[in-house]
């Protein structure tokens, strides 16, 4: 008897791990259809909201009337029509790029360093970054040549420093997560010092425009950010998404990688540069934004899966969400004054941020 049921509870046991798995993809693309229904809501929000207040049927037919062949005129005068297509979609599509930016590479990182803690902020990649734009902006090296702008690319060799340094000193130690996070605490407050003194070196006018871009902001000049970050987020969005099976595997270790045929060297260090880059053009066009990259890719494997194949793209969409979401606060609760949106990211994910650990923490008890 014994032996004849061995064979009914193998084939259960693999039932119940279809099952899992069934319900894990079926989780999966109903949380991917809510996000995109989340971004278009909270998109639709921001374009309506501020001083000049627009209706939504309006900035609706606005949007549908640049559509060629559907024959949908705008309701919106030119002077909103102008407020919509020159100021709000511009700082909404450069907000939406930033957060996705910041969210999919923090995602990035915790995959490749095998460390949930890991993210732009913590590894001092965005304050590395931070510093080559603050070179670049407060003694005027900001010369604009489209997606070829010195400030992403001085934004980048700081980042990329801030990274190099971070993982020697991690691999000094043993190449512990726990290293790893001092090294990017110590590259953090070292270019911390390094932003300050710059800015020490500046005169007033200069100092005040590069404190006021370091606490975080969105402010835009018509489309030009925009088109400054959007090739960094095509490029390193694509290498991430197709890397994202990558960090699957390299989270079994590297030995296993190599038998399943991966090259773990090869795959971290595409992930590491592409997650440098894409953070260093979204803080070179708006500051240092915390939490963003933390929070986000915490609140996805925390609901939805602990897959990164899921994890990456799905941080993405709602990363882009949450700061177009914040920024609306940020730019109307004290019109006509602006709260920089860094605070705002701050005061919101801090809270969120201690709530996922205190959750984790009575998990595992």
């Amino acid at each position: 008897m014994a032996e004849a049921s061995l064979p009914t509870a193998a084939l259960s046991e693999d039932e119940a791990a279809y099952t899992a798995v069934r319900r894990a993809f079926g989780m999966s693309a109903t949380a991917s259809v809510l996000g995109v229904v989340v971004l278009v809501a909270v998109g639709l929000l921001s374009a309506i909201s501020g001083a000049a207040g627009l209706p939504a049927s309006g900035v609706v037919s606005a949007l549908v009337d640049w559509i060629p062949l559907l024959g949908v005129e705008s309701t919106l005068s030119a002077y909103q029509e102008s407020i919509l297509f020159q100021i709000r979609l511009p700082r909404l599509v450069l907000g939406m790029l930033v957060g996705g930016s910041l969210s999919m590479a923090g995602a990035a990182y915790q995959g490749v360093f095998r460390n949930p803690l890991a993210d732009p902020y913590l590894l001092g990649v965005s304050a590395g970054a931070g510093f080559g734009a603050v070179l670049a902006l407060g003694f005027g090296l900001d010369l604009g040549w489209g997606p070829f702008d010195t400030v992403p690319a001085a934004a980048f060799l700081g980042a990329l420093v801030a990274v190099v340094a971070s993982m020697a000193i991690a691999r000094g130690g043993g190449s512990s997560p726990a290293t790893l996070l001092l090294g990017g605490v110590a590259m953090a407050a070292l270019f911390a010092a390094a932003q300050t003194y710059a800015i020490q070196q500046l005169d007033e006018t200069r100092a005040r425009e590069v404190l006021s871009w370091l606490f975080g902001q969105l402010n835009t000049t018509g489309w030009k950010e925009v088109w400054i970050l959007l090739p960094y987020v095509a490029v390193c969005g694509m290498v991430l998404f197709v890397h994202r099976r990558h960090l699957d595997v390299l989270r079994v270790g590297d030995d296993e990688a190599r038998s399943l045929g991966l090259d773990p060297v090869r795959s971290r260090l595409l992930v590491i540069v592409a997650a440098s880059l894409v953070t260093a053009a979204a803080v070179s066009v708006s500051g240092l934004i915390a939490f963003v990259g933390l929070v986000v890719p915490h609140i996805v494997r925390l609901l939805v899966s602990h897959s990164y194949r899921v994890i990456v793209p799905l941080s993405a969409v709602l990363g882009a969400a949450f700061l177009a979401f914040v920024d609306i606060p940020a730019r109307t609760l004290f019109a006509p004054e602006e709260l920089s949106v860094g605070v705002i990211t701050a005061i919101v994910g801090a809270p969120i941020f201690a709530i996922v650990l205190w959750r984790d923490r009575w998990s595992t008890t």
